[in-house]
């Protein structure tokens, strides 16, 4: 699946939500996820930017999938197909 090209930092910081992640808290430009479903907290900054480019998408989704031991094509299906 190819990643969307238009996602912003807002956006993407609620789509996670079902795994359970949640805005922490905001600093500037930059928002802080928090996660503590798989027994440890995991962290996750993400910019509010307007798109995000492409990579930090990439990187975002590789972090969310490492901790949530699957696959970040089958994270990224579930996220942005529907």
């Amino acid at each position: 699946m190819k990643l969307p090209r238009d996602v912003g930092g807002q956006e993407l910081a609620h789509l996670p939500k079902q795994y359970g992640y949640h805005i922490s808290r905001q600093r500037g430009s930059h928002l802080r996820l928090s996660s503590s479903m798989k027994g440890g907290e995991h962290h996750l900054s993400i910019l509010k930017h307007q798109p995000l480019k492409l990579g930090t998408l990439s990187a975002v989704l590789s972090d969310v999938a490492g901790y949530l031991e699957m696959d970040k094509r089958d994270l990224a299906s579930e996220l942005f197909e529907k």
